[in-house]
């Protein structure tokens, strides 16, 4: 992709970044920074950097005009911390990424690694890839196999999250981006979103993004996890973005659908169905097997640092008879691997072979 912007464009991408920084700078730093330079650059060994003799922060120009919003803040705010141990602490007898920088980024939630968003480890999680060939099954046309392969799957995925979540760290956490952020997001995308917070591990949180090209700023989702359950619930995320709207299609002749202005209400019946079914699911496991999931304090840990002020919103959904329909139609959904489809938004998180 070509990585060249209009003066206009990239005079705006430069005030965006100053905006974020100052965020930022509050958010995270307690406003002891003081505003830099910014500079979009030829940069070709490096994706930021932090110049002290000219109290420059510099973005490599292909780097922000051909990556997500998430990678290029992720670099901004790697280069404030190298600023902040720099100008605030004076710390300049360690190499760049030493010590002193590795405990402030801890401390303040940020990436430490200089490679903009972080990225999964290659290597197959042992309990992921049960969960990948279970959802395999789940697609089956035989309907009985298909049930116990998503509820082995479930049970799977409580299991290994209340035996790893005790021995987390920080960082072992990443984030991941869903959504669209040049569409207006809707109550169904957010019940969506709710589930994955309940059922997948994850917490999430609406932030904004800035689109480089355009000038224009939109909202994504942003998920928060090991890289294990983020790929899970990017995967769920998808498909049932899809599902919603393949459903609909499928039965918006319903006599209680009155007309098209049902559709929203309509899948969020679909959604609340399904959550009925994974809460029954998760009760069996709690009554039969004992499993019980109390939450994860490390990532709450995490979540925190990185979104310090956090501002929550409650949506009511009417009953009608579209909703009604909707949920049974979600009650009988099965959650399953192949998904070629998807409202992701850019999201590369969906389940590999």
């Amino acid at each position: 992709m070509d990585s060249v912007l209009s003066t206009e464009l990239e005079r705006a991408l430069v005030r965006e970044l100053s905006e974020y920084y100052q965020w930022q700078n509050v958010a995270r730093f307690g406003a002891q920074l003081r505003r830099p330079l910014f500079a979009i650059a030829e940069l070709t060994a490096k994706l930021g950097c932090w110049i002290p003799a000219t109290r420059t922060i510099q973005i490599s120009r292909a780097f922000v005009t051909t990556r997500s919003w998430l990678e290029v803040t992720g670099v901004l705010e790697h280069e404030m911390a190298h600023q902040y141990v720099d100008e605030v602490l004076g710390v300049r007898d360690e190499t760049s990424h030493g010590e002193t920088f590795r405990r402030i980024c801890e401390e303040r939630g940020v990436d430490a690694r200089a490679a903009g968003v972080p990225t999964a480890d290659p290597s197959v999680n042992h309990a992921l890839d049960r969960i990948r060939k279970l959802l395999a099954l789940a697609g089956s046309s035989n309907e009985h196999e298909a049930e116990l392969a998503m509820n082995k799957a479930h049970e799977l995925m409580l299991r290994h999250n209340l035996e790893a979540s005790q021995a987390r760290v920080a960082s072992g956490y990443e984030v991941a981006h869903v959504g669209d952020p040049e569409k207006r997001g809707t109550r169904v995308e957010s019940d969506i979103v709710g589930l994955l917070i309940e059922f997948f591990f994850v917490k999430a949180i609406r932030v904004p993004v800035y689109l480089p090209r355009a000038g224009t700023r939109g909202l994504v989702y942003e998920l928060l996890g090991t890289p294990a359950n983020l790929e899970m619930a990017c995967h769920v995320y998808a498909f049932l973005m899809s599902t919603v709207e393949r459903l609909w299609s499928e039965n918006k002749s319903d006599a209680r659908v009155r007309s098209g202005r049902d559709r929203l209400a309509y899948q969020a019946g679909v959604v609340f169905g399904f959550r009925a079914k994974l809460v029954l699911e998760r009760t069996l496991l709690q009554q039969g097997e004992g499993l019980v999931w109390v939450g994860d304090r490390n990532l709450d840990r995490f979540y925190r640092k990185r979104h310090p002020h956090v501002t929550t919103r409650r949506t009511r959904t009417r009953m009608t008879g579209a909703y009604t329909a909707g949920r049974e139609a979600g009650g009988k959904i099965v959650l399953h691997k192949p998904v070629t489809t998807g409202s992701s938004g850019g999201s590369p998180r969906l389940l590999k072979p």
